[in-house]
């Protein structure tokens, strides 16, 4: 450096800053690989360009910082060098990322004295508080240590270095800059031989930040309980009969703190057997009328024990018209309704009910839900506009008299859950009605399913019901994991459908 005091400007790096970023960075890091090539630190520019800064001396560059955004709970455990930059030289920038990550300072030898990192440093920090950023990450390199690499161990090397009685280039440098040592981490960077491919984690904590605490009332919540009754159907003598059964289940669910309840198809057809001299028609609309009342029964439950209840379905009378419709009531006192869509053939032929229009996704305090009822799981189309809507689980209560009936719902369900990317809850009914015609017999193993992936049971089911045993069971299921697997998944099969081919589906409007 000449003798005249130097002009010092500090300022973010441009695209055009490249060669001569080159070759300082070949000159400083000569013996762990010299520069980056030129499209890491173009891609560096493009993706968090406040973070890439540089120190220049009347118009050339003698000094840098290069930053990225990562996750703090990620970043503040063990990882190695290829975890930021990968062998192939991408960097790991997270946009949404919550702390910063030091990559490199690097000053030109001639100008060191002048505690140009130090201001490269503090430029950090400032960036660091004008985010509201946690903190700032490191990776150190310890290139003292080979020098008495014979006579002690690493973590005595760093613990001297920190009592200063060693001194180390970059080390001791970091921590003069209010850094700490959070770890020693193995193998970091391998090819430095000089640390031995050890390398710190130090962090510098920004007593400025303030996090967001979002109000619990909006909190998105992430593990969901999922309460299944196998409902057992049994003769009843009256209305009270049938509700003090279903809240004894409602009650038994809230005490093991489950979110949601899920009841069968046509629960409440024992009731159909108060009159059994009518005809199948008479019968189906003499159980409607029971349907109201039931329904306000279940949305004082939902508010009462503190869970969302899907009444499984009940028949509703509409302009002369019977429709088989499953009500959602939500722990608030909100009622949603889904009416069925497919109508089976004994539904049309002995009971003569008529499909609905639409399928809806509702909001709920867990999650995006969707309701299928039992036939209509068997439809992919339905399962893929509520996907389209972003559902997050869809509960399917069902009905079915045999095995073969019983394993269409489950198989189908199992290929809701894996191509849409949701969880599946199906719940059914157990035992027989022998007054009662067309609902005489069960058969029901209810079970939860996942998608098929890592991030899931092996078998993606997360758990089943006993075959034709009247009990409850429960699924804790994770929101989050959708996340990843719509990302991260081995397969994603949302994200790989061929729209170019088959198009998405636009759900009907103004309907029933």
């Amino acid at each position: 450096m000449e003798s005249n005091t130097p002009l010092l400007n500090i300022r973010n790096i441009q695209s055009s800053d490249y060669p001569e970023l080159a070759t300082l960075m070949d000159l400083v890091f000569h013996d762990v690989g010299g520069a980056w090539p030129r499209m890491t630190i173009m891609d560096l520019i493009h993706q968090f360009p406040d973070g890439q800064i540089c120190i220049e001396d009347s118009g050339k560059i003698i000094g840098a910082a290069l930053t990225i955004k990562v996750d703090y709970n990620r970043f503040s455990l063990s990882h190695t060098y290829t975890d930021i930059i990968t062998e192939q030289n991408v960097i790991q920038h997270q946009a949404s990322g919550d702390a910063l990550y030091g990559l490199d300072v690097f000053v030109h030898p001639d100008y060191r004295g002048l505690r140009l990192g130090r201001r490269l440093y503090e430029a950090r920090k400032e960036l660091c508080r004008n985010n509201n950023l946690k903190a700032i990450l490191a990776g150190g390199r310890i290139p003292g240590y080979h020098n008495v690499a014979d006579d002690m161990s690493v973590p005595e090397y760093v613990e001297k270095v920190k009592r200063k009685e060693l001194h180390d280039p970059i080390l001791s440098f970091q921590l003069s800059n209010d850094f700490d040592v959070k770890r020693l981490m193995k193998h970091y960077l391998p090819e430095d031989t000089k640390s031995s491919g050890y390398g710190t984690l130090l962090e510098w904590d920004n007593i400025f930040y303030e996090e967001e605490m979002p109000s619990v009332i909006n909190t998105e919540k992430n593990l969901v309980r999922l309460g299944l009754v196998q409902w057992q159907m049994r003769a009843m003598v009256s209305v009270e009969d049938l509700m003090n059964q279903a809240e004894f289940f409602v009650s038994s669910l809230s005490n093991y703190h489950a979110d949601f309840a899920l009841f069968p198809e046509f629960f409440n057809a024992p009731l159909m057997g108060l009159q059994n001299e009518k005809t199948s028609v008479e019968a189906i609309r003499f159980l409607s009328e029971f349907t109201e009342d039931i329904k306000q029964r279940f949305s004082q439950m939902a508010v009462t024990y503190n869970i969302n209840i899907i009444a499984g379905s009940m028949p509703v009378l509409k302009d002369d018209r019977l429709y088989n419709i499953s009500y959602l009531l939500h722990r608030d006192g909100c009622i949603d309704e889904q009416y069925k869509i497919h109508i089976t053939p004994h539904e049309e032929r002995d009971w003569v009910i008529d499909g609905g229009e639409k399928v809806k996704v509702f909001d709920t305090d867990c999650g995006r839900v969707g309701i299928l009822i039992c036939y209509d799981a068997e439809f992919p189309e339905l399962g893929r506009m509520l996907a389209e809507e972003g559902v997050q689980i869809i509960f399917v209560p069902f009905w079915t008299d045999t095995k073969n009936g019983y394993l269409r719902v489950r198989l189908c369900a199992q290929a809701r859950a894996i191509e849409n990317e949701c969880y599946v809850a199906l719940g059914g009914s157990v035992g027989n009605l022998p007054r009662v015609d067309n609902v005489d017999i069960q058969f029901a193993q209810s079970a939860v399913f996942s998608p098929s992936d890592v991030y899931f049971p092996h078998d993606a089911t997360i758990t089943e019901a006993s075959p034709n045993t009247e009990m409850i069971i429960f699924a804790d299921v994770e929101l989050d994991k959708l996340k990843y697997l719509n990302t991260e998944g081995s397969v994603t099969n949302l994200r790989h459908r061929r729209l170019d081919l088959y198009g998405g589906f636009t759900r009907p409007k103004n309907s029933t």
